[in-house]
């Protein structure tokens, strides 16, 4: 008994016509009568009747189609599952995430991932939210790491809450940072000359909204940069930068950090997928790793990653 007669057989029992069944699985009609002969011989009984060109199910063949079904379900479950596994030893992940996570976030977490799985290759791409929500939606990602809330129109996505992380202004070392009391309030920023990231950029949309939110619009020495060239006019003195939290800690000793006064600006950071497709196995291991790195920093129950 092999698998094709199996799966002949539970075509011809689903369509009752040799001709269609044959079609259904791209044989010719006398090939797959020929299996189902075979297989008939094997189990010692006929399996259709064929009575005045009618085809229906004999005893034996009402007997066998379930047991057939399952079979072949278990077969392709097992398929399911040594491709996974071998998804883990040669597969690719297809990473979206802002510039300031790829900086902050993910060196230690993709490090982890390779530890673990060194054949998988790691496709990373740095774009803002709305650019990664629109590659998410094409399939050219498998993963995005995006700043909460999304776009109004954004496609059916699935997001996990990661983390929520404060803003902080950065400094050259040599330079301090508007405002009293160890602190900077946003109104401190008014007149400050301020390093601006180029549009598309969560971290500007951010930083403006609250200026404008003070009464003011903010006042730019440079802008257009990526986060490393912010972080390097900053050092260069050109000027002041609102950067996250994670992002200054890596940034070295040659900036200040100065946290922003309470109530301060935050954002909430998320892990996106498409709704309608789940994930490659590669993509959910990265995605485990990720939420066990976050889990380790915050201390929060690890949420069930599906």
């Amino acid at each position: 008994m092999h698998f094709p007669q199996l799966s002949y057989f539970v075509a011809v029992a689903e369509t009752l016509h040799f001709t269609r069944a044959a079609e259904a699985v791209h044989v010719s009609q006398p090939s797959l009568s020929q299996q189902i002969k075979a297989l008939e011989n094997e189990l010692g009984a006929e399996l259709f009747s064929r009575a005045r060109g009618n085809i229906t199910l004999t005893d034996a063949g009402e007997a066998l189609l379930p047991l057939a079904r399952r079979i072949l379900a278990d077969a392709d479950t097992a398929r399911h599952e040594v491709q996974e596994l071998v998804q883990l030893r040669r597969g690719r992940v297809r990473l979206g995430a802002t510039p300031s996570l790829c900086t902050g976030l993910l060196p230690d977490v993709l490090r982890a991932f390779h530890d673990l799985h060194p054949g998988i290759q790691l496709l990373l791409e740095e774009g803002g939210s709305h650019d990664l929500v629109r590659e998410l939606a094409r399939g050219a990602l498998d993963l995005a790491l995006v700043v909460l809330p999304l776009p109004a129109a954004s496609p059916a996505l699935t997001t996990i809450e990661l983390l929520h992380e404060d803003l902080v202004v950065v400094s050259a070392a040599t330079e301090r940072a508007p405002g009293r009391g160890g602190s900077v309030r946003i109104a401190d920023l008014r007149g400050a000359p301020l390093v601006m990231f180029r549009h598309g950029y969560d971290l500007r949309e951010l930083t403006v909204a609250a200026c404008r939110a003070e009464g003011f619009e903010p006042a730019f020495t440079v802008e257009g940069g990526e986060m490393d060239a912010v972080l390097g006019f900053v050092r260069a003195g050109l000027g002041i930068a609102v950067v996250p939290s994670m992002v200054a800690t890596r940034s070295g000793h040659d900036l200040r950090t100065t946290p922003l006064a309470r109530p301060g600006l935050r954002r909430t950071i998320a892990l996106a997928h498409r709704s309608d497709v789940a994930p490659p196995r590669a993509a959910r291991e990265l995605q485990r790793v990720l939420l066990s790195s976050i889990d380790g920093r915050t201390g929060r129950p690890d949420p069930s990653v599906g």
